[in-house]
């Protein structure tokens, strides 16, 4: 079925990742606990860097924005995923089923360039301080976080009408807990290898430039560092990039695994699970590792709870 021929009523079944067998259940409700700790993590960073005046600075508005994509993105999966498996439920409509890619594809793009701009933001505060007011002003600050939005929309929009197009004339069941493109190439009847070759480049663009920049950034950083007197900035300076570093490693690590290898490799348990560990599990992480982890953030916290604003 064409897209054009394709009516809203069409239905895929997620498979999920969860029976109702013991482990499963103490796994399932593992995975709520870790989104309710990611949900109220990242809702919490967001509050406190609203909050304090002393955080609204281009690193901590970079970070607000960074808490809202992983919000964002750990609710285009779960909910459905904990509704199907509580309801007993396994459909999810082609809207549904396009929403989710939509969403799922236009975050993890995002994220890629705004943790890109992250790093330039860490070059810019360690190699150039003098002028960092200068290369790092509010006006340009601003710009990078709504690039990184659109064109993480304008891949969103790109992976959905090619995945979408596709003739589905086979089984409709997705072997995931949500609507990822990689799952539902194994469904067409059509060849898809040009949209394998589409996502490669998709991928090469939003994995690869970012990781470029990352790499070039942290480069000049560390010869900066080692190039520093005294030992304390040093240590600062390596406390700050190395929570940057890990969320760095634990995203781009999972994204390269899932979306820059043959569609012939994909093994639907084992994607599973990493796509559950970067979708729900990194989310969580990245308030803890990150965030939480920075004195001014950990400061500004025990300030604002002390004065009973923070709830």
């Amino acid at each position: 079925m064409m897209w054009g021929n394709q009516t809203f009523n069409t239905v895929f079944i997620l498979l999920g990742i969860f029976d109702h067998s013991p482990t499963h259940i103490f796994l399932f409700c593992l995975v709520l606990g870790i989104f309710s700790v990611a949900f109220m993590g990242n809702i919490s960073m967001l509050l406190l860097l609203y909050l304090d005046p002393q955080l609204h600075t281009p690193m901590y508005f970079l970070l607000s924005h960074l808490s809202l994509m992983d919000l964002m993105l750990i609710c285009t999966t779960v909910p459905k995923m904990a509704f199907n498996y509580l309801s007993g439920r396994k459909s999810i409509s082609l809207v549904g089923c396009g929403t989710q890619i939509f969403f799922y594809v236009s975050l993890l793009g995002a994220e890629c360039f705004l943790l890109a701009v992250m790093a330039y933001d860490r070059y810019v505060a360690i190699c150039h301080p003098l002028r960092y007011t200068i290369l790092m002003n509010q006006k340009l600050c601003v710009l990078m976080t709504v690039a990184s939005w659109i064109l993480g929309s304008l891949d969103g929009v790109i992976v959905l009408a090619a995945a979408l197009s596709f003739s589905y004339c086979s089984s409709l069941e997705i072997h995931h807990f949500f609507c990822d493109v990689a799952a539902l190439l194994p469904l067409s009847c059509t060849d898809t290898s040009a949209f394998e070759r589409l996502l490669f480049i998709c991928c090469v663009v939003m994995l690869i430039f970012p990781v470029s920049v990352i790499v070039v950034s942290y480069a000049r950083v560390l010869r900066a560092v080692i190039c520093m007197g005294s030992g304390e900035s040093r240590r600062k300076a390596f406390t700050t990039c190395s929570s940057h570093l890990s969320v760095v490693g634990l995203y781009y690590g999972a994204a390269m695994f899932m979306y820059m290898r043959p569609a012939s490799t994909y093994t639907p348990d084992q994607d599973t699970m990493v796509s559950a560990f970067y979708a729900i599990l990194t989310p969580m992480l990245n308030p803890l590792v990150y965030s939480l982890r920075n004195k001014e953030v950990s400061r500004a916290l025990q300030k604002l709870l002390r004065k009973g604003k923070f709830i």
